[in-house]
């Protein structure tokens, strides 16, 4: 019986396909078989005799038991069907087959006659792959459907169909006909269905120079054509994103979008998405990205134009400042000392003339830490147990965490050190040290004591310590004595 694999390549390439699953021995001279290659590649029958100085008297290749491949006496005597398809080694008595084809399958056999009578004789089989051909039709996108066809030469064939390194398998998309030798692959168009108009950055007010991103998403196959509308005119603008940069009053308006299957021959349009522009443009500039505990910080609130009032808002609320808060340049900056966690919040700066007002606002997040490092998990454990402990510290951003076992550090960048077998020698002191990255703060370090138990001895690691060092102490005071007693004879 037989086995066959295939692989998939680009079409008109031939490729191997079969692999058979019995052999027949060589009878000592040969390797057992089967010897595989494919349609023109080159087979070698190497012997397992030693090689020899002095040729053998007698060597005959055949093949099929009824063909001559070559009989090598003092000369050399080839098969017409061989003639410069062979080369022919006398040392071991090998034979090298080139340019082969279907049908060099085939049983090959060896008979030695050696100068001092002796016989070998052996055989081997030789199976040629066979040659596979990949068809398509004509492929176009979103036809309809795609089929492939696989052709090979051989009998008793089962086909596998890859997609780059992937099996393809039968699905409602995919149809496997003639034995797996043919697929096709069924396209469904649809749609468009679900438009949905997206506004980046997702507010309706924006400055004068500000820069807009509208996003039109929809389900469709094959991809939907879009026009864009403001107010209810067309844009000449294309394709799935319409980007206003540096928009002005003018450029407000509603904007929708229309998506368009040129299969299908169905469109659908979104719901209107309204922007307005407003005159003047406010804006809260931090003096710094990266406010840290106890540094000074100060938020300036900038606009185009004229401004008559400036009112500070935080988290929805006037703005009562603080001990730590001074405002000056008639409210234009608002300075924090030695800013807090408690001044985390919203603030908003509103500014308004006669005939418009804008706002802007600043999500302000104190950096600090870390502190009050902890940790949590037992205290004792059984040997060969599943050790786990984790670190926590008050710090923002989150801290970063380094452990160490009796000084020695054993990790490092986790909230937590796991074990999973606790030997004797993990007692003793686990420490964590934590790390604020954004602070370039390291807070004082959380020890953790640790007792690894052995119940099969009855004693921990802490109490042998203890046995050893009560041995010493007795030791020590029985020298001790003992010259002190031969002090005072």
């Amino acid at each position: 019986s037989y086995f066959y694999t295939q692989r998939i390549m680009k079409a008109g390439s031939p490729v191997s396909y079969l692999s058979p699953a019995g052999f027949t021995e060589g009878a000592g001279v040969l390797p057992d078989g089967p010897l595989n290659a494919a349609v023109g590649e080159t087979v070698m029958f190497t012997t397992t005799l030693t090689p020899t100085e002095k040729p053998f008297q007698v060597v005959g290749w055949s093949f099929n038991k009824s063909k001559t491949i070559i009989i090598s006496t003092n000369v050399n005597i080839t098969g017409p069907e061989y003639e410069g398809r062979i080369t022919f080694f006398p040392s071991t008595a090998s034979l090298q087959l080139r340019s082969l084809t279907l049908n060099d399958s085939g049983e090959y056999i060896i008979s030695i006659l050696q100068a001092d009578a002796t016989n070998h004789q052996g055989r081997t089989t030789v199976v040629i792959y066979g040659e596979q051909m990949l068809k398509s039709n004509n492929l176009v996108e979103f036809s309809g459907s795609v089929s492939l066809s696989c052709s090979a030469s051989g009998s008793s064939l089962s086909f596998l169909w890859f997609n780059g390194s992937s099996e393809v398998t039968a699905s409602d998309r995919v149809q496997l006909t003639d034995g797996g030798s043919s697929l096709t692959i069924i396209t469904v168009t649809h749609g468009p269905e679900n438009i949905n108009l997206i506004l980046s950055p997702p507010q309706g007010y924006f400055a004068v120079g500000s820069d807009i991103s509208l996003t039109c998403s929809v389900g469709s196959r094959p991809p939907a054509q879009f026009k864009w509308f403001l107010n209810g005119d067309q844009l000449p603008d294309t394709g799935s994103e319409l980007r206003l940069m540096n928009v002005q009053m003018s450029q407000s308006g509603n904007y929708s979008c229309q998506a368009f299957n040129s299969k299908t021959l169905r469109s659908q349009t979104s719901q209107p998405s309204a922007i307005t522009v407003l005159g003047k443009s406010a804006s809260v500039k931090p003096s710094t990205n990266l406010p840290v505990e106890g540094t000074s910080v100060s938020l300036t609130c900038e606009a185009s134009g004229s401004v008559f009032t400036r009112n500070w808002m935080k988290d929805g609320s006037d703005l009562t400042p603080t001990d730590n808060m001074i405002l000056s340049d008639n409210n234009r900056v608002l300075t924090f000392d030695t800013v807090n966690r408690k001044d985390n919040g919203e603030y908003f700066c509103q500014i308004s003339n006669p005939v418009s007002s804008d706002g802007a606002k600043y999500i302000m997040t104190v950096n600090y830490g870390p502190e009050n490092v902890q940790i949590k998990g037992p205290n004792k454990i059984n040997i060969k147990g599943t050790l786990k402990l984790t670190c926590s510290a008050e710090s923002t951003p989150s801290a970063r965490f380094s452990w160490f076992l009796n000084g020695t550090e054993i990790l490092t960048n986790s909230a937590e050190y796991i074990k999973e077998e606790v030997e004797l020698s993990d007692s003793g002191n686990n420490t964590c040290q934590a790390w604020n990255n954004i602070t370039e703060r390291t807070s004082s370090s959380a020890v953790h004591g640790l007792t690894v138990t052995d119940l099969s001895s009855g004693c921990a690691a802490g109490c042998i310590a203890g046995i050893v060092i009560a041995c010493c102490v007795i030791i020590a005071a029985a020298v001790g004595g003992g010259y002190y007693i031969y002090e005072k004879k």
